[in-house]
């Protein structure tokens, strides 16, 4: 009598808990709060109910014959696939954009073409330099890529929260992930690595100022601005092409941590940003995000010069201010994680007719190490997985077998091209602009670093931006390299280089 009155009492109680349920601290909780039992019968892989004689203990029984064990020791041995390079921790949401202005006569692309049409999306935002299990407060850049799954097939724009990438030349890249990851010697982060390699190619400074700004912590990544980094040609039906500049404004606004703020948040909570997000969707507070273009014309880029497809450097808002075309609208979770995140597929050379993509190097460059990439981390059929699937189009390849997923594996077509027997064939294009041939230079962004610093940033903004640099310069133990670090910043402003210069004495004499 006594058990059942208490438990009447826990009933009560609980019908009136006015808290809600967290949707991401109470995921499991949830669950079990919306199935009335168990989902079904637990079953091995291959689909063989499992008995509970099996499931309970393998003590005293023979254990190869114990499919469930041999099933799921097998399967726990190989549950982790290769991390990404860079980007390796982030988070990921579903939901849609929406054309607020049609640029059919700019971009031909069908997702583009008419107010009001829905395309589906999928997002994953991560850390720059970060590893999978790094606290996501650090001092870095994140990862702003968004897959778009329209009717001609997936299109990627790959980005970061800041508007410059560190260089333009493709040559770079191998050192730059080297001298920025952990010693191979001592598997430590170590600055000095970091900053001689910065140093040695000047130009990554105006990225790594950002990046040392309040811009290196967002508040959230529902707070983050996005930046395609690339200037793309796009093309009309009629062949004419002009040049963009994708940009994401969100709109509750960008806020960001200080780095006290941060740490302190980190020592709490190291995956605060991910669950932030998560627990935004859950609770239907749907993030948002303007999406809006530069545009730029044949005549600005021979007026301008092929600087403007100088990934390290800013295309002026004045002279091509911002047009917005959509909405970028978060308002789905995933369902499970390593399914829809961590198999997810990204790269710039993910097209689609009337994005033709951009003429530098470096897109060159990104669009062959992201594919390689995936081939990598998830095998040649990686667009058979679900969360990469094209699957607003009806695909047709000659590609074929390899490790699944396979899916139908294009059944009995004909497997090369071209043939005779009915096998798929190339669409024909009336009028086709092609990739446009520039001169590249190597990357001169110091105007435009000094700009930041002087105009784009308040006083306390630019305080944080030197105490942050000190802070980083302090752990460099090679004296040479603080030096050279002081001289190329007071050619960058020479405020911004006494002023830090004066950080790294005032700490040395403390």
């Amino acid at each position: 009598m006594i058990y059942l009155l208490l438990t009447l009492a826990m009933a009560a109680a609980k019908e009136k808990d006015p808290t809600p349920r967290d949707p991401a601290t109470d995921q499991i909780v949830l669950h079990k709060e919306r199935t009335p039992g168990p989902v079904g019968v637990m079953t091995t892989s291959s689909g063989a109910p499992v008995p509970y004689s099996e499931a309970d203990t393998t003590l005293n029984t023979q254990l190869l014959y114990n499919s469930f064990f041999m099933d799921s020791i097998t399967s726990i041995n190989r549950e982790r696939i290769p991390e990404r390079l860079n980007h390796g921790k982030g988070a990921g949401a579903f939901g849609y954009f929406k054309v607020t202005r049609n640029i059919s006569h700019i971009c031909k692309a069908d997702f583009l073409k008419k107010v009001g049409m829905k395309t589906p999306v999928v997002v994953r935002f991560s850390q720059g330099f970060s590893e999978r299990g790094s606290a996501e407060l650090n001092q870095d850049a994140r990862g702003f890529a968004i897959k778009f799954y329209t009717k001609e097939g997936n299109f990627d724009l790959v980005g970061n929260n800041i508007p410059v990438y560190f260089y333009n030349d493709p040559l770079v890249t191998h050192g730059f992930i080297h001298a920025t990851r952990r010693n191979p010697s001592t598997n430590l982060l170590d600055f000095n690595t970091m900053w001689d390699f910065q140093l040695s190619f000047p130009e990554t400074i105006h990225g790594f100022l950002r990046l040392f700004s309040d811009a290196g912590i967002p508040r959230s990544y529902r707070n983050i601005p996005g930046f395609a980094i690339h200037t793309y040609q796009v093309e009309n039906k009629c062949g004419d092409c002009h040049f963009v500049r994708f940009h994401y404004t969100p709109d509750e606004g960008i806020k960001t941590f200080t780095v006290e703020e941060a740490r302190r948040m980190n020592v709490v909570d190291a995956d605060y940003l991910t669950r932030d997000l998560y627990r935004a969707i859950g609770n239907g507070d749907f993030p948002s995000w303007t999406v809006s273009l530069q545009i730029l014309t044949k005549d600005d880029i021979k007026k301008a010069g092929p600087k403007v497809f100088d990934a390290s450097r800013l295309l002026s808002l004045k002279e091509y201010p911002l047009h917005e075309i959509g909405k970028l609208v978060l308002t789905k979770n995933p369902r499970n994680h390593f399914a829809d995140v961590e198999q997810l597929a990204f790269s710039p050379g993910n097209l689609v007719p009337g994005i033709l993509g951009g003429p530098d190097k470096l897109f060159q460059s990104r669009s062959f190490a992201y594919r390689d990439t995936q081939l990598y981390r998830l095998g040649k059929n990686f667009n058979n997985i679900i969360v990469n699937c094209p699957y607003q189009t009806r695909t047709f390849t000659y590609n074929r077998d390899g490790v699944p997923p396979v899916r139908d594996n294009e059944k009995d077509i004909p497997n090369y091209y071209p043939n005779s027997f009915h096998g798929p064939v190339p669409y024909m294009t009336k009028r086709h602009s092609g990739l446009i041939n520039i001169v590249e230079s190597k990357a001169d962004n110091f105007d435009q670093a000094a700009e930041y610093y002087a105009n784009e940033l308040e006083n306390d903004e630019r305080s944080r931006l030197i105490q942050n640099i000190v802070n980083s310069l302090k752990r460099v133990t090679y004296e040479p390299l603080k030096r050279k670090a002081i001289n190329i910043l007071k050619t960058i402003h020479l405020e911004l280089g006494y002023r830090v210069e004066q950080g790294l004495s005032t700490t040395k004499c403390c």
